[in-house]
């Protein structure tokens, strides 16, 4: 429980009405109840939280009510985020390594680290302090897991991947499986061995069922900050830049490289061996088949500027009436030809 009044202090805001009130939830506001907190990043929205049951509304400066205490604060929404790791924290895990583990005896774990039910651990793996693997989850020869690391049950890790501190990887999600890599030879083909490896920076997460495949040589690296989605699909060699978002379905063909802040929204698919430039932006569904550069945003596939997309969209709209139109012309067109014949 927290008084208005500390979580104000905490998220450096600005108290109005009783600052002492006892805060002992947060709520969206159709489901508040007395003592919680909810916020509202527009008039609309406060509309809404003032006729709820909620105690304190988050608001952006300027706002008022007639009804409600208010924090105000410059983003109500990040205000939030910061908000709800106090009121539900994050699980945690015991120090230890649980009997149905399987513990290669060249294997370092750090003390304070857990090992749950039915984990497999390669020989020469490093686990560092605090870092939780919950269960089921089997981590290959030579890999590095920094600290504060968490994977969550039946994530599988190849061997040799390096994993920095405060990475979330999600159920069901494999690091280092095999690229896709084949040559054609006497009609059939033979595979390319994939002997690289994965490197995943710090205060990286990585949703469920995801896959990152091993370089073919060297190593995939997704940089610092990045965030993945489920259901993304990264092949060899691909190197992601700091603070990327991929959202949820997306495709990359190997050796594509993506700098600093590139966005990409769901169920786009990335050929290989392109450049994304810093803060590039790849609409849903886009087929990206060319370099972006920095900061352009594209749509459609194939993949193009945003502006020149929807002109073609709005274009392609109007063909129906278009075709029409053209019928009538040629109509009348044949109609005076043979009136002047």
């Amino acid at each position: 429980m927290f008084t208005v009044t500390s979580l104000a202090e905490k998220l450096g805001g600005e108290v109005i009405g009783d600052g002492t009130t006892i805060i002992t939830g947060v709520s969206p506001a159709d489901q508040a109840q007395i003592g919680h907190l909810t916020f509202a990043e527009k008039a609309g929205y406060l509309e809404a939280a003032e006729t709820s049951a909620a105690s304190a509304v988050l608001v952006p400066m300027g706002f008022e009510s007639a009804s409600k205490i208010l924090i105000r604060v410059k983003d109500p929404r990040i205000a939030m985020a910061k908000v709800l790791p106090l009121f539900f924290p994050e699980e945690t895990f015991s120090a230890g390594v649980h009997p149905s583990a399987v513990v290669d005896s060249s294997a370092v774990i750090h003390p304070t680290a857990h090992i749950g039910p039915h984990c497999v651990i390669g020989a020469e793996v490093m686990i560092g302090e605090r870092s939780a693997l919950i269960g089921g989850n089997h981590i290959g020869r030579g890999s590095k897991i920094g600290q504060d690391v968490r994977l969550h049950p039946n994530v599988v890790i190849y061997s040799r991947t390096q994993i920095g501190n405060r990475v979330c990887i999600h159920s069901g999600t494999i690091i280092g499986a095999d690229g896709y890599g084949y040559v054609f030879d006497q009609g059939q083909h033979r595979k390319m061995l994939q002997v690289g490896h994965v490197i995943i920076h710090d205060d990286v997460e990585i949703g469920s069922n995801t896959s990152i495949d091993r370089g073919a040589l060297g190593a995939t690296i997704i940089g610092n900050g990045t965030k993945i989605d489920n259901l993304v699909h990264v092949a060899h060699n691909v190197v992601m830049g700091r603070h990327c978002l991929i959202m949820g379905q997306v495709g990359f063909a190997g050796s594509t490289q993506l700098s600093d802040y590139v966005v990409i929204a769901s169920q786009s698919g990335i050929a290989g061996h392109l450049k994304l430039g810093p803060q590039a932006t790849v609409g849903a569904k886009s087929g990206v088949m060319r370099d972006i550069p920095a900061g352009e945003t594209v749509l459609g596939y194939p993949a193009t500027p945003d502006k020149q997309a929807k002109r073609q969209w709005i274009a392609m709209a109007q063909l129906p009436d278009a075709i029409k139109r053209i019928k009538e012309l040629e109509k009348r067109i044949d109609q005076l030809s043979k009136l002047e014949s």
